[in-house]
């Protein structure tokens, strides 16, 4: 039911930093999970982070574990990926997601997606 915009992709030099944002549309944002995920060309779709609606508990991948940080502001229906050390291998279009029920950390999980921001570290 959520709609989802990104925002905040470009380039950057590896070392750098890059705060990506997600605007949400739905009355109910606050009883979503909210996740980003990332592909690059050619490869599977990746779990990036997680936040858990109720609780703030959040959930990252061992790739990104103290790099990236996940928060949300329910007021402003916003979630958002801080990501720090930027290294090459994280080139890729990342997607914001929803998920109204339990997750696992797997794309099927989540229920509303949105249109992906490009982000391209060099080296």
């Amino acid at each position: 039911q959520v709609q989802l915009v990104e925002s905040g992709g470009g380039l950057v030099q590896a070392g750098g930093s890059l705060e990506l944002a997600c605007a949400a549309s739905g009355r109910t944002f606050s009883n979503y999970h909210m996740g980003w995920f990332r592909q690059a060309p050619g490869q599977e779709r990746d779990f990036v982070a997680a936040m858990h609606c109720c609780g703030g508990r959040t959930y990252y991948a061992d790739s990104v574990k103290g790099r990236f940080s996940i928060s949300r502001d329910n007021s402003k229906n916003m979630v958002f990926l801080q990501m720090n050390s930027l290294k090459p291998e994280d080139t890729a279009v990342y997607y914001c997601a929803a998920a109204g029920g339990n997750f696992y950390y797997e794309p099927a999980d989540f229920d509303s997606w949105g249109q992906g921001t490009q982000v391209t570290v060099s080296s």
